[in-house]
């Protein structure tokens, strides 16, 4: 039954809703995208998505992070500041630093990632 206060409140759930709505689906994967972006930079010469290589596998990587509100920045600045990266046989080199035109896209890559 509507009543006077539940008429106002259907224009703040309505704003609540389409603003949930929104944010999901700015924040969509596009898997091909990423794919694409790591296969022009050569990731999966040491990464996967199930295996560990030379780097760690992108599950795993997924599962470190998984419920860390810094986890997109963190790896967003790993891949584009050459931070060291360690290798099972214990030495460290510069991590390559992803090339992109667009930001978006380094973000598109590491959200995928952490999607596994």
């Amino acid at each position: 039954m509507l009543t006077k206060n539940n008429i106002v409140h259907l224009p703040l759930a309505a704003l609540v809703a389409a603003a949930l709505m929104t944010a999901t689906s700015a924040r969509a994967v596009d898997a091909d995208a990423a794919q694409a972006l790591a296969r022009q930079n050569n990731c999966f010469k040491c990464h996967s998505v199930e295996k560990k290589k030379d780097g760690p596998a992108y599950k795993d990587v997924a599962a470190k992070y998984k419920g860390k509100a810094d986890a997109q920045d963190r790896l967003v600045k790993h891949l584009t500041t050459g931070e060291m990266a360690k290798f099972p046989d214990g030495h460290e080199e510069e991590h390559k630093i992803i090339k992109a035109k667009d930001p978006a896209d380094v973000k598109n890559l590491v959200d995928w990632i952490l999607s596994q």
